[in-house]
């Protein structure tokens, strides 16, 4: 009976796991481009630069991959979290998302390591980096390629309630 359910332990996982991916890509977007908190609300290109100066404080970009970075990561950001919720080609979603994370928790790690004091800009300003941001970004990191595995697999299976496959018809 539990191989029928429609929602066994797997896809429930896999579920809950890409709602909550999607739900945390949609607020990293939102903190970039609204900022939340901040009155009166800057203007969408005051909250880009302030995004790029953030990006900036890596020092790992020249200028204009900075820029590039700072105004098209928070809609890269939006459209995983919108096609996360969906569900809509998850396999290939999912494996952006651990890519994309894979390649934040790198740059944060490389920061850190070499001491740099700076805004993490993950969520929007006025967050510093250090090992509480480490260990979320690392937790997301985890929960990205869980969900990753987890939507490779359950595209193996035939659905659940998916008709048995007819038999050959005898000759």
């Amino acid at each position: 009976m539990r191989e029928s359910s429609p929602l066994n332990l797997q896809r429930s996982l896999l579920l809950v796991g890409r709602l909550a991916l999607g739900a945390i890509f949609l607020y990293a977007a939102y903190a970039k481009l609204i900022i939340p908190g901040m009155t009166p609300r800057p203007s969408l290109g005051v909250t880009l630069a302030l995004f790029a100066t953030q990006i900036d404080s890596y020092q790992l970009l020249p200028f204009w991959a900075v820029n590039f970075l700072a105004h098209t990561l928070p809609f890269l950001e939006l459209a995983l979290g919108l096609l996360l919720l969906s569900g809509l080609q998850l396999r290939w979603v999912a494996s952006l998302s651990s890519l994309l994370l894979a390649g934040f928790f790198t740059v944060m790690v490389r920061t850190y390591s070499k001491g740099l004091e700076i805004n993490c800009g993950c969520f929007g300003p006025g967050e510093a980096l250090g090992v509480r941001t480490l260990i979320r970004d690392g937790l997301l990191l985890i929960l990205a390629v869980t969900v990753t595995v987890l939507a490779f697999r359950a595209r193996r299976a035939p659905h659940p309630w998916a008709a048995p496959p007819e038999s050959a018809p005898a000759k």
